[in-house]
């Protein structure tokens, strides 16, 4: 029964936790920041870019963005994607390391992509 517990206050903490971080990105201008020309950059793998993803949107994965950043330019606004917002987490603060400075966390995808579609 205590590990049932445990179980079930580690589940509502991780939800709770999510349910602040989504507000915090999605409310945060992202909207006006995409109609002003940032790019939307799925860091999910491609097999999960092809199965959905916002239109437009640039794909390069977590495991490869260290080797593949230099694709982008570091001039321009980014938001990173993928699909619960963790993965895109550690890509804002590999491009910030990297010289990045206008790289903003969009978390899931498909709450970002029902954010800008309203």
């Amino acid at each position: 029964m205590k590990n049932i517990l445990i179980f079930c206050g580690v589940i509502l903490t991780i939800y709770i936790a999510y349910r602040i971080y989504k507000y915090q990105t999605l409310d945060n201008g992202l909207d006006t920041l995409i109609k002003n020309g940032a790019i939307i950059l799925d860091v999910r793998t491609e097999k999960e870019y092809e199965m959905g993803h916002i239109s437009g949107s640039v794909n390069i994965s977590l495991g490869t963005i260290r080797e593949r950043y230099t694709e982008l330019n570091p001039n321009k606004t980014y938001i990173t994607v993928c699909s619960h917002g963790l993965r895109s987490t550690k890509v804002e603060n590999i491009l910030k390391e990297k010289g990045f400075n206008h790289v903003y966390n969009g978390g899931a995808w498909s709450d970002l992509q029902k954010s800008i579609s309203k």
